[in-house]
């Protein structure tokens, strides 16, 4: 795979080393009937806190795999996996470059896994067959889907890796305990537009909403020494949201997430336009899922969830302030 475009993309490796040289990766490998076949997760005393996972024979031969990777590639160290009911997460990095590509590694990795699940899947083919639990269903391949890989390359990825992987079953467990607002609904309706959403629906009866759009020439008036109307604006923001207004917005800018920040330290509530839509499983971001969890608040996106994309665009970043816009105009004095 070296020399595609593909792989000259990713530029903090040395030249010519893509895949292969010094590098951290997030490593995820899923069940794709997404069937609880690795482990169980358990919730002592219904406090997502303690939640953990015990492995089934398949998880931990699953785990096993990775260490039986480490031997025979030295120059890989695993910093942080976790083992959930369905998938796993890993975090490895590469300690120096490698013979072979990362890729190359892992997909020796998933081979070796595959065959775990295929002795699984031989393994309860007769039960399942027998229809004593499962009537006229065959066994379904365990591992078809290749391992999902990404590079961790920016500022503070890592770190909020690490921390997305310890917190799995602790998230997992909030959302079995409180599956109304981390199911994603369909069709909510606003001002004539439709959304998919993902949090406390009942933010859009509140009452009293306000868009949080930090303009260009608050910034740009702040950069040349000026920034008493962005420091003006923003505390209105917060003021209005401590009198009770929802805050609607996509906090795209560094100045509108300083917003959200304070909004969340506050513990007030409010509504984020996400520039993509929500796929199954989906779960919110670190800085978002406790208050999501709290039901202070309410993503919506407009638009269907599309696997591939990375960026937000200009025209998104308009389209969701316009929409903010619009919902806290709609909805402002309704109730």
């Amino acid at each position: 795979m070296d020399g595609t475009d593909e792989d000259r993309q990713w530029h903090w490796q040395e030249p010519g080393t893509a895949w292969r040289g010094v590098g951290v990766y997030h490593v995820t490998l899923t069940v794709p009937s997404r069937e609880a076949v690795l482990g169980t997760l358990v919730i002592p005393r219904n406090d997502p806190s303690l939640a953990t996972v015990e492995r089934t024979p398949l998880g931990n031969a699953v785990v096993d795999e990775l260490y039986v990777m480490c031997r025979h590639y030295p120059d890989i160290r695993i910093l942080q996996f976790c083992l959930m009911p369905d998938h796993l997460h890993a975090v490895i990095q590469v300690t120096r470059v490698m013979a072979t590509s990362i890729r190359s590694v892992i997909r020796g990795y998933w081979q070796g896994v595959k065959k775990h699940g295929h002795a699984y899947t031989l393994s309860i083919a007769p039960v399942l067959n027998s229809g004593t639990t499962a009537e006229g269903r065959y066994p379904f391949p365990v591992f078809t889907e290749r391992p999902f890989i990404r590079p961790l390359s920016r500022r503070g990825q890592l770190s909020t890796m690490i921390r997305y992987v310890q917190m799995n079953p602790q998230r997992l467990a909030t959302k079995r305990l409180m599956p109304g607002f981390f199911r994603v609904q369909r069709d909510i309706v606003v001002n004539g537009r439709s959304y998919d959403g993902v949090g406390n629906v009942a933010l859009l009866h509140a009452g009293s909403y306000m868009p949080v759009h930090v303009r260009r020439t608050m910034v740009e008036a702040a950069e040349h020494g000026d920034n008493k109307a962005l420091r003006d604006y923003m505390n209105g923001c917060v003021l209005a949201a401590r009198g009770g207004s929802v805050m609607v917005s996509p906090f795209i800018s560094a100045d509108e997430k300083r917003v959200m920040n304070v909004l969340l330290k506050e513990r007030w509530p409010f509504i984020v336009l996400a520039d993509n839509g929500f796929r199954n499983y989906y779960k919110p971001t670190d800085i978002l899922f406790d208050a999501c969890a709290a039901g202070r608040v309410l993503i919506l996106s407009p638009w269907p969830y599309d696997a591939g994309k990375r960026h937000i665009s200009r025209a998104d970043c308009v389209a969701l302030n316009t929409m903010a816009e619009e919902i806290s105009a709609c909805l402002t004095g309704k109730e």
